[in-house]
Parts: C-alpha cells; structure tokens; sequence
C-alpha cells in the first residue's frame, strides 16, 4: 500500500488553484461530480503522480478548516529562492525558522485562500528526501 494523496475540500476553487499553482503545483486532471462539485487533481513537477486534490462542492458552504488538519508539508530545493517566487506571485510566507538548529532544517509556512497551513522544507546539505527512521535515530 501507498497514500496516493491528499485532499482538501475549498471555498473558492478558482482561488485556491491560484495559489496552488503560484506554490508550483499544476493540474493533471478535473472531474465533474455533479451538482456543480468538481475534483482538481495536483501534483508538483517533480513528483511521479498526484499529490493533492482539490475538492470543490458549493452545496456544502464555506470551509471551516476546525482543528483537525494541522499542516501539509513540502519539501523544496532552496528555500530563499522558493519565498521570493512565491512572494512575486503575491503569495505571503512567513520568515524563515531553524526548528532543529542551524545546522537541521530551514522551514517556512504559508496559510492557503480556506485556512490550510503549508510547511515548506529544505533539507541541509547532505540529506536525502524525504523523512525516514533514520532522522529519529
């Protein structure tokens, strides 16, 4: 088994695809599911396959995102250069932290148009993709 992944439900589609693919996600497919509710399904371009659906069903009223999803988290290349793009393309991250020291990780989050919080990443020199046993060793 595999997670193939995950799904957020949203308010304004045409507005969380903005930000979606300002953050470098781009659209492989759409689904019609009647009552004007439609699936988007993401991925980022290194990625293999679909990573995120959007799930967009306005019967349903606005999203109220509650406590229950803490964060999405994506892992980038270079952080700076990732946080300008997304600040040019009128997205707001927050400023960089160092949770694990200034020698772990440097993350950045973002808040998308329904409320969702998105961890961005970038791993020190030297460590592979990705999260594994060996980070908790």
């Amino acid at each position: 088994m595999k997670t193939l992944f995950v799904s957020y439900r949203v308010t304004d589609l045409d507005r969380s695809l903005g930000f979606y693919t300002a953050l470098g996600y781009v659209e492989l497919g759409r689904v019609e599911i009647g009552d004007g509710s439609r699936l988007v399904i993401l991925k980022l371009p290194g990625e293999p396959a679909a990573s995120l659906e959007l799930v967009h069903r306005p019967a349903d009223g606005r999203v109220d995102v509650g406590s229950g999803i803490d964060h999405l988290a994506i892992q980038v290349d270079t952080l700076t250069v990732t946080l300008r793009t997304l600040a040019e393309a009128g997205l707001e991250p927050e400023r960089v932290q160092y949770p694990g020291g200034p020698h772990g990780p440097k993350t950045s989050w973002l808040t998308d148009p329904d409320g969702y919080r998105i961890e961005l990443v970038e791993w020190p020199f030297g460590h592979p993709d990705g999260i594994t046993a060996a980070d908790f060793s």
